[in-house]
This record gives structure tokens, sequence and C-alpha cells, in this order.
């Protein structure tokens, strides 16, 4: 029985122009209304929506094939892929387990498979069916993505980078491919690695949350505090309520020597967590720099209320309290 490799390489569609795309899938869909059975061309088709992620028609070509051709191990294949992302998992295992009954050799059903696997925390599974999927389909970016994304689960993490680093040789633009090895080189603290990983995913999608975060990350490692304020202020713009983001973007504004923008920061951040002992911390520090001492020792004093064994809170307060009654003294005088 062949089997239908090709479906799983982008290679001659790339060459298309987008009017040639619509040409030919309007083609191919007369094909269905002419009840044509060529197989082949509706496979091609398949890929087609399948790369647009157009898993309603992915699902439509498929099942049209298995109605002239119930045994089509290709078709049952592109069917369980398109359930699979419509979140139909159980009619998915079941069309793949099919497909993989009339081919045990099917790439897109071992690719489905890991899939499958993955989404149902079948990790083990996940670990023999992913490694399948890469023997068949070795040049198949999201068969390397699956593969690494299963021993990640396992926190193997030199082997899943291996991993996700050849699902970018196969597709340098890969988003999930980028931010998993992204999420590794962070976990692994080899954050100079992570800045052109994450530079690669704001490329493809400037407000990608996973990217700016892994940026932030680094770059507050690295200390880089005016490209951690830029990058940080795009985070707030699209997650306004992440502290994470408040967090970082008042890292490196102090970094950077601006308090008075931290201060005004802070206030933003303490509106969305009203008790964080750091955030108070923070803007007592703050306060006390901008030699704003009596305001300094009173939100030290509510960071104490709140947690009286907090030492940088403590300090604070000493110091501003120190400060505020020597400029007391000298007015006096």
């Amino acid at each position: 029985m062949k089997s239908y490799d090709d479906t799983l390489e982008i290679s001659d569609m790339q060459e298309f122009s987008t009017i040639d795309r619509l040409t030919i899938e309007k083609a191919l869909l007369d094909l269905i209304d002419q009840q044509i059975s060529d197989e082949a061309a509706y496979l091609q088709l398949a890929r087609m929506f399948d790369e647009q992620d157009n898993y309603e028609g992915l699902e439509q070509v498929a099942s049209y094939v298995l109605r002239f051709n119930p045994s089509s191990a290709a078709a049952l294949a592109w069917k369980a892929r398109a359930l699979q992302k419509l979140n139909r998992l159980s009619e998915a295992t079941i069309a793949n387990d099919q497909a993989l009954l009339l081919d045990t050799n099917l790439p897109q059903a071992w690719l489905n498979r890991g899939g499958l696997h993955l989404l149902q925390q079948k990790f083990n599974e996940a670990l023999r069916s992913t490694q399948r999927a890469v023997e068949l389909a070795p040049n198949n970016a999201r068969a390397w993505a699956n593969r690494g994304v299963a021993l990640l689960n396992f926190e193997r993490f030199n082997e899943a980078l291996d991993a996700f680093n050849n699902s970018l040789r196969c597709d340098p633009n890969m988003m999930l491919a980028l931010q998993m090895k992204g999420d590794i080189l962070c976990r692994l603290g080899r954050m100079r690695e992570v800045i052109p990983i994450a530079r690669q995913a704001l490329t493809l999608n400037p407000s990608d949350i996973t990217a700016l975060t892994q940026a932030a990350q680094a770059l507050r490692a690295m200390e880089q505090y005016d490209a951690l304020v830029d990058v940080t202020q795009e985070l707030i713009k699209q997650a306004p309520d992440s502290l994470f983001a408040w967090d970082n973007y008042i890292r490196g504004l102090r970094g950077k020597g601006d308090f008075v923008t931290a201060n005004d920061a802070l206030d933003h951040a303490l509106q969305l967590e009203p008790d964080d002992v750091r955030f108070l911390t923070f803007k007592a520090d703050t306060l006390y720099r901008l030699q704003h001492y009596r305001e300094a020792v009173n939100v030290a004093q509510h960071a104490l209320k709140l947690a009286p064994d907090y030492a940088p809170a403590r300090r604070i307060h000493e110091k501003a309290v120190k400060l505020m009654y020597q400029r007391k003294s000298k007015k006096e005088k």
C-alpha cells in the first residue's frame, strides 16, 4: 500500500504565489463539486489546508476521500490531524489508530500519535511515538518539536535542546521551537543565547508574550537595563496586569537610575498588588533615593507590618528614619 510520505514535505507548495494557491485551492474544491475521485489531488489540498491552519476544510477534504476510498491511510491520518486541532481527541485517536493499522510506516500518523500522547499527558508513550516520527520524517519540523516537548517533560534538557535545534533546522521560523528553545536556555542559565532566539521570535510576532518574557529574564540577568525597559514596556502593553512585567520594568528603570519614572511605575504595581512586600520595599527605597525620607519611612513601616522580619524593608526604614531626623535637625538649626 502506498504511504504518502510526500504529504509531510512543504516543497512545491511554497513556490506558489498567494494568487496561485487560491487558484489551485478553487480548482481542487471544484473536484469535490464534480465528484471526481482524484485522491492525490485531494491529499494535496489537505496539505494546503493544514499549512493554512484551516482544520475544518482539512476534515472536510479527508472525509470526502474516505467516502470513495475508506482504506486510505493518508486520508485517515489527515482527518486525525484535523480532529486533533479541533480538540476532538477521542475521535482523532480512533482515526489515527485506523491509519496505522493500514500503514504502520505512515509518517503523518506517527506525528499525530506523538501530538496526541502529549496532549493526553501520556509522556512515556510520547517518547516512543515521537522517536518513531523523527525516524520516519527526519526533515519535519513538527516531528522534532514534538520530540523536544516529550523529552522536556522528563527534564532531559540537552536532548530536548538538540530536538528543538533540529526542528529549527527544518523550519527556522517555527514559533513553538523558538519558544521552547528559549525556555530551555533560560532554565539552563544560558541567558546570552536567549537574546537572539527571543529576537527572532519577536521578528515573527512582536507581541508574543512568551518571547517578551524570555527576553526580559535574559536582559535582567545580564543587567542590560535600557533594553529591559523597552522589552517590559511592550510586555506591559500585552499583559497590563502581569506582576512579572511590572517587576522587571521597575527593575530596569531603577537599574538605569530613572527613579522618578520607577516611582510612578510602582504606584501602578501597588494598585495591582497593594500588599506585595517587595513592591512596598522598592517603593520605600525609591522614595529614599529621591530624598523623600518621611514618605519612605511610612511605606517601609507598612511593609514591616505585613512582614516584620523582612530585612530589606527594615534596612530602608532605619536609613530613612536616620536621614529624616538629620534633615529635621538641620532645619531647626
